[in-house]
């Protein structure tokens, strides 16, 4: 018998498979079709962590499963290979992007080839080809086309150590997204993308999507869509100011409005008195992000304008006051406050002496509030309207609004436009021109791709221009509608504009006169699972959602999501309890475990250390445990005479019971990305099978042989190399990986005897062992019988026996 020689089987048999193309897809209408997609990796790095392996060992797991299954599957990788994190990675080690790029897929690509992935590297992509982005700027006139990219001058989130601007979902807790550091408000004017046109599709639709429910409610509260109305208040300067409220019962206790510090009335509204403050407010709450702002945890300030308004249904004069809890970008930037009846106003209301009016009442009633009273009610303190139900007065209010030209009913959204702008060199330049005379003008479809130039000083200024402002023979055109002197736009496009397609494109990689051939993606799209970090949630998923429907809109797709099942791993932290980073030195590559245990031992770890969605923490005994593992069951299958014999029936039916539950378990598993508990059943299933080992009759023989390779079949998709070696040493030639998966017998596979346990008063006392499939009145009567029970139900009362699907004898006395 040889030796387990992990390096050199999986050598041989990664050569075998490369010469044969195993892994190449193509189109074929006599099979059901099956794509499994990663989230689009960026080579930012040096290389891949054993982290990486929680996202691509379970769906190269999956996907060779589904090919046994009989499927054709369509499994691609590529490169987000455009954007800030190749771009800040470049600059830290010196060299320009082109090179750090090649370098680091070529690393990624060779670290996915060793542990085993079954990608088919004749469909990579990379998003920083021209070949690839020529395609992202025609999607980019294409929503130009429809109004749905335009220019505009605003206030942006700004990273001065990135020198870029920020999408909103790209700053958290004030920060940069990507490098961590401070993030500032800038006036800048910018591209933008009108997802808010999409906001109620874009929330509709996830009802009909097979996702985790986080990530939905992450969605529809970032979309963030509210019903009610808007109500105008008038400023004694004579200016309207619009609020939006979902709320409208409440109107008649509204006693201050409170508006955004960057609201454009706010330099008009304010008195002279109130000046200074008002500036100083201003500029400190520009530094705190927005959701910082929103939290219901910060105390909330304010400083007061000086100037009052009206209240619309009362006439009341009420207060102006400015406060960093309402945002510019949310609504109207403007709100009425109700403290009564708004736990945020109520606490504002108190700090600053603010009049409280209780205008719903939870039973007619006046109360002495001790804090806001937030549910529906009967109206008081309301004029001619006390007494009604509140829900009710919602609607006549809004009526009354509407009949008076004051508001009506109205729907409002968080969420705002997708800023696609950045002033950073690496990224797909945007196809516009800039002509004096003609104003903003798309590069002609045929003149694509627009090429990104090669500049040796890419690093951004920090002025708000993009290095390409300096390259000038880039920079100055003609225009192609009047011929005049003209400059292009260099502005580059938002890394994430080149992922919100790309899953199309794989489906015909190498076409070259459209984004994609049709009749192909028709075939194996959209993606069926869809695998990736839920960091994600309201940044890729939801940009690549709102693409697809653009898509879907211009008649390109017949399909209206991009993603039917989406599964979100859980993080692997090193053995220190924390994230894997190079600062940290805890690392983990996945180069260093196959060189000690080998890829088979690696993904076994993988898939066995926890649920794919739960947080696990790396050992590596682990890994080494399951490499020992690998080695018994080498030795096991391995040295045998196969089909020199045959068994008697009593070990026949054991091992086939062992062989049918395996396949039921492991199918169920791997369907269900149960990945963790199918390897803890071929480790069972294993020591099961290892009582007979000693016995030559019984490893000889045709039927040890059968349930070998049904063993060798199910374990194929987790450890590639070593069942592929163990599959051609009993004496085959086609590979494994062609077999078709077994089918398991729900019949072969139950046990003749089965444990039972039984309990008195919620007290283990005893465990039955017992014929499978034994009457229920024939186990209630030996539960009673035995004598460990008998000793606690002896003198005691039996007042019931409850047997819960004869798994459990529950007995109870007293």
């Amino acid at each position: 018998m040889s030796k387990y020689d992990f390096v050199t089987l999986e050598a041989k048999w990664q050569k075998k498979w490369d010469d044969v193309d195993l892994y190449k897809t193509t189109e074929d209408s006599s099979k059901e079709s099956m794509y499994c997609l990663d989230f689009f990796p960026y080579p930012s790095g040096a290389g891949l962590s054993v982290g990486h392996c929680r996202n691509y060992v379970p769906t190269d797991t999956y996907s060779r499963f589904f090919r046994m299954k009989g499927f054709n599957v369509l499994h691609p990788t590529g490169w987000d290979a455009f954007g800030l994190p190749a771009e800040n990675y470049a600059i830290k080690m010196g060299v320009h992007p082109e090179e750090t790029t090649r370098k680091n897929t070529e690393n990624y690509k060779r670290q996915m080839r060793l542990i085993g992935t079954t990608y088919d590297w004749n469909r990579e992509v990379n998003s920083s080809s021209p070949e690839y982005y020529k395609w992202t700027q025609w999607f980019f006139l294409l929503l130009f086309e429809k109004g749905l990219a335009y220019q505009d001058y605003g206030s942006q989130w700004w990273c001065d150590d990135c020198k870029t601007v920020l999408a909103n979902e790209q700053v958290e807790d004030g920060k940069c997204w990507r490098c961590g550091h401070e993030a500032r408000k800038k006036d800048l004017k910018q591209w933008f993308f009108k997802i808010t046109e999409y906001a109620d599709r874009l929330i509709d639709d996830l009802d009909d999507l097979d996702w985790p429910e986080p990530i939905k409610i992450m969605q529809r509260n970032w979309i963030n869509r509210s019903h009610g109305a808007k109500a105008v208040f008038k400023a004694e300067t004579g200016d309207d100011i619009e609020i939006f409220t979902t709320r409208p019962d409440t109107l008649f206790g509204a006693t201050y409005m409170v508006l955004a510090p960057e609201h454009k009335l706010v330099p008009k509204l304010t008195t002279p008195g109130q000046k200074e403050e008002i500036e100083t407010y201003i500029k400190e709450s520009a530094k705190i992000s927005e959701i910082d702002r929103l939290s219901t945890d910060k105390e909330k300030t304010g400083v007061f304008t000086g100037s009052y308004a009206t209240n619309p249904v009362n006439g009341e004069r009420i207060p102006i006051w400015i406060g960093d809890y309402v945002l510019a970008s949310y609504g109207t930037g403007a709100i009425m406050c109700v403290p009564a009846h708004d736990t945020r106003d109520f606490a504002f209301a108190k700090k600053f002496d603010l009049p409280i009016v209780e205008v719903v009442s939870p039973d007619g009633n006046p109360h002495e509030l001790s804090d806001a009273y937030t549910e529906s009610g009967i109206m008081i303190n309301s004029g001619e309207y006390d007494g009604k139900n509140s829900e009710e007065f919602k609607k006549i209010i809004t009526d009354w609004l509407k009949a008076n030209g004051k508001g009506d009913q109205d729907i409002n959204y968080k969420m705002r436009d997708w800023l696609i702008s950045r002033q950073r060199y690496w990224g797909a330049p945007i196809p516009i021109i800039h002509c004096e005379k003609c104003g903003t003008v798309p590069v002609p479809k045929k003149d694509l791709p627009v090429k990104l130039p090669h500049i040796e000083n890419f690093e951004p200024a920090g002025d708000g221009k993009s290095p390409l402002a300096r390259a000038t023979e880039f920079v100055n055109v003609k225009c192609p509608k009047c011929g005049g002197d003209a400059k292009r736009e260099t502005d580059t496009m938002d890394g994430f504009a080149c992922s919100s397609w790309y899953f199309l494109r794989f489906a015909s990689p190498h076409v070259h006169d459209k984004a994609f051939d049709s009749e192909k993606v028709k075939y194996w799209l959209p993606v069926d699972v869809y695998v990736g970090g839920a960091e994600h949630a309201v940044m890729h998923l939801i940009y690549a959602r709102f693409w697809t429907k653009v898509i879907f809109d211009a008649g390109l797709i017949d399909f209206k999501e991009p993603f039917t099942k989406l599964l979100n791993q859980g993080m692997l932290l090193a053995s220190d309890h924390q994230k894997m980073s190079k600062s940290k030195g805890n690392v983990v590559t996945p180069d260093s475990m196959v060189e000690k245990y080998g890829a088979d031992a690696l993904r076994g770890y993988i898939l066995f250390m926890g649920p794919f969605e739960g947080e696990v923490i790396w050992d590596e005994k682990g890994c080494a445990g399951v490499h020992r593992f690998l080695g018994r069951l080498w030795e096991m299958v391995t040295g045998n005479e196969y089909d020199v014999g045959g068994l008697d029936e009593k070990t026949e039916t054991e091992l086939r019971r062992i062989q049918h539950k395996l396949i039921l378990k492991v199918t169920s598993d791997l369907e269900n990305f149960r990945f963790n508990t199918s390897v803890s059943a071929f480790m069972e299933s294993y020591n099961n099978l290892f009582k007979y080992f000693e016995n030559k009759e019984v490893t000889n023989s045709k039927v040890w042989r059968e349930v070998i390779e049904t063993y060798l079949i199910l374990l194929a998709p987790i450890c590639p190399y070593i069942t592929e070696e163990m599959w051609e040493s009993v004496g085959h030639t086609e590979s494994i990986h062609k077999q078709m998966w077994p089918k398991g017998d729900s019949s072969l596979a139950k046990d003749d005897v089965v444990k039972i346990p039984v309990q008195v008063n919620g007290k283990l006392r005893d465990v039955l062992e017992i014929e499978a499939g034994l009457p229920e009145e024939k186990l209630k009567e030996l539960a009673l019988a035995s004598e460990s029970v008998q000793r606690h139900i002896a003198d005691k009362q039996v007042l019931k026996v409850i047997i819960p699907k004869g798994k459990l004898v529950s007995i109870v006395v007293k």
